[in-house]
């Protein structure tokens, strides 16, 4: 499953994930605010895309860095800027296992030059699911797949009703 990082308030996240589920493409989201970001997660990033291109110069947390925060910059410093305040990153970054795509334009018609996406899905809780087919659907509770109780699927984010609880 792909996941897509960012802020959650951010018009370009926003953009990027209003383009995922109308594509019906399978994601889960990754709110640095709320979720934080690791060393781990960034050196990911780093590893599958240029450090150059991930940092944003025109983001406001840039413009709040000292002079010398901003001069000298090399890929660790960045890093560790970006570590320390990942409002630094340009967002979104759509991670989809093979690569890492930064940034959102719908010039071009959103993601659909880079990826291909198939299925259909129900967001709950951050998670936008995919089907576990090309017909079906399905809804996530807390992160589970819920199979949808006709077979038919479902085509509402906020109709539950039929639905059991995954947990119980």
């Amino acid at each position: 499953m792909y996941i897509l990082y960012g802020i959650k308030n951010c018009d370009t996240v926003k953009k990027a994930r209003k383009w995922l589920n109308e594509n019906n493409i399978a994601y889960r989201f990754h709110d640095f605010r709320t979720d934080g970001l690791t060393s781990e997660q960034l050196a990911h990033f780093a590893a599958h895309a240029d450090w150059n291109k991930l940092l944003n110069r025109n983001s406001t947390s840039w413009r709040q860095l000292s002079a010398e925060q901003q001069a000298d910059l090399t890929q660790n410093k960045a890093l560790q800027l970006m570590l320390e305040m990942p409002t630094l990153i340009k967002r979104p970054v759509l991670d989809t296992g093979d690569q890492i795509i930064i940034g959102y334009t719908a010039k071009d018609s959103g993601y659909a030059a880079s990826l291909s996406g198939t299925g259909a899905g129900i967001a709950r809780d951050g998670v936008y699911v995919a089907s576990p087919s090309e017909t079906g659907a399905g809804i996530a509770r807390d992160g589970v797949y819920v199979a949808s109780p006709s077979g038919t699927g479902a085509t509402k984010t906020d109709s539950y009703a039929a639905i059991p609880d995954a947990k119980s």
